[in-house]
C-alpha cells in the first residue's frame, strides 16, 4: 500500500473553484479520491483565519474528514492590502513529509509550487499529484507534477436547489 501525504492550499482552492464554477470544493470526495487504497501519512489543510463562526464550522468539518488544519491570522494592512498566504509553510511541510511518503498530493494551482514539485520528485523519488482547476492552474505546475488531477464537477459540492 502506498503512503500518501496531502497538502491543501484552502484559499487557492476556494477562489479557483468559485471563479471557475461558482461552487465549493468537496473535501470529502477529494479525500476519498486522493487516499483510495493508500495509507495516509499526514494531511494538512492551510487556511487563513478571519475569526468568524462560519469559518470555524468549516475548519471543524475539515478536521472531521481527517485534516490537521493549519491557520494563519489574516492581516489587513493600513494601506488596504492584505496578507495571509501559506506558501512558505506549505513548502516547509512538503519538504519535511515527502521522505515519509510514496505520493505527495498538493491541492493548489499556484505556479509558485512548481520548483517544489520538481525538487521533491527529484530528491525523494516520490510521485506528486496536483489537484487544481485546469484553466486556472499554472502550466509550469501541471508540467512539473507526476499527474495533474483536474478539479471538475465530480469534486464539487452539488448546488442546493432554489
Amino acid at each position: 500500500m502506498k503512503r500518501v501525504a496531502l497538502f491543501v492550499d484552502v484559499q487557492n482552492i476556494y477562489y479557483t473553484t468559485r471563479d471557475a464554477y461558482g461552487q465549493n470544493f468537496d473535501y470529502s470526495t477529494f479525500w476519498a479520491a486522493a487516499t483510495r487504497g493508500r495509507e495516509v501519512v499526514t494531511a494538512f489543510a492551510y487556511a487563513v483565519d478571519k475569526g468568524d463562526e462560519k469559518q470555524r464550522q468549516f475548519q471543524n468539518i475539515l478536521r472531521g474528514i481527517g485534516f490537521e488544519v493549519r491557520l494563519k491570522t489574516y492581516l489587513q494592512r493600513a494601506d488596504g492590502s492584505a496578507k495571509g498566504d501559506w506558501d512558505v509553510g506549505i513548502v516547509l511541510d512538503v519538504l519535511d513529509y515527502a521522505p515519509q511518503a510514496d505520493v505527495v498530493v498538493l491541492a493548489s494551482g499556484d505556479g509558485d509550487f512548481a520548483p517544489l514539485v520538481a525538487r521533491v520528485i527529484d530528491r525523494h523519488g516520490v510521485e506528486v499529484e496536483i489537484y487544481g482547476v485546469a484553466r486556472l492552474s499554472a502550466a509550469a505546475l501541471k508540467m512539473a507534477a507526476t499527474r495533474f488531477m483536474p478539479i471538475d464537477a465530480g469534486l464539487l459540492l452539488a448546488r442546493k436547489p432554489g
